[in-house]
């Protein structure tokens, strides 16, 4: 079977996009989607991500890791999906959408900028060494002097399998001061276990954590990824998190057609 794929990329976080809403694809063929997202054998991406048809909202967003297995909330696949609806015709400048973590409402620019609305965050949990909290997808975050020297995959890879977070595990973050409303990320993700490029609920649970430990006084923070750069915002009411917002480009970079049968 021929599948038509389109390729997507925000700030180096890249996804194949296929268009499902005639629920041809197999959902369940988790070595067809691993194979697929394969650099070396495949079209190579860190996720594969799915458009289908929502009763209740403009469509519905199905996220898979590169490991091939269906997989918590992705930001940057999450601006990513808005991009390629508005392609498809699904959508024009704004639509709200169906994830796995509920109802999302996004908005798109003429220069492509896509603004994501993400979950609100109320449980934050701040350690001696260590802050950790949900936006979608599990996150730990660690604050280092010099983000560019960590050993991300070797460290990541250590607490993400650590008896902390069991056999679930976390994605792992490493972050730079640059200043008060401007911080460096590099992430470790579970899933693709390895470093990415960008992570976007990664870059949204450090801007936040470093709110809520008093690194920043700003609702508005720029965040320095390997990829590019990325913006939050959100809105605080004690220790409660609402109206955030994760900000970027959402970039298409080509479509073709691949023989399933080849795998």
């Amino acid at each position: 079977m021929n599948i038509q794929f389109f390729k997507y990329q925000g700030t180096g976080n890249d996804f194949i996009m296929i268009d499902n809403r005639t629920e041809f694809f197999s959902k369940n063929n988790t070595k067809l989607i691993k194979q697929l997202c394969d650099r070396r054998f495949g079209i190579g991406a860190d996720g594969l991500i799915l458009l289908e048809n929502d009763k209740f909202s403009d469509f519905k967003m199905v996220y898979y890791n590169s490991d091939g297995n269906e997989s918590s909330m992705c930001g940057n696949g999450g601006r990513c999906i808005v991009a390629f609806a508005k392609q498809l015709n699904v959508i024009h400048e704004e639509t709200t959408f169906m994830a796995v973590d509920g109802e999302h409402y996004a908005k798109i620019s003429a220069d492509g900028t896509v603004s994501l609305q993400m979950k609100n965050v109320e449980d934050i949990k701040i350690a001696a060494d260590y802050v950790f909290l949900n936006t979608g997808s599990p996150h730990h975050i660690t604050l280092v002097e010099d983000v560019k020297s960590v050993p991300v995959k070797e460290i990541g890879s250590q607490i993400r399998y650590s008896d902390l977070y069991g056999k679930a595990g976390s994605n792992i973050n490493f972050v730079e001061i640059i200043s008060d409303s401007q911080f460096a990320v590099r992430t470790y993700e579970r899933g693709v276990e390895d470093e990415t490029l960008s992570c976007g609920t990664g870059v949204t649970a450090a801007a936040i954590a470093m709110n809520a430990i008093g690194k920043t006084t700003s609702n508005e923070i720029d965040v320095l990824v390997e990829g590019g750069q990325l913006k939050v915002s959100f809105q605080k009411e004690g220790n409660h998190y609402h109206n955030v917002f994760l900000i970027g480009p959402a970039t298409f970079v080509f479509e073709g057609t691949i023989q399933s049968d080849n795998f």
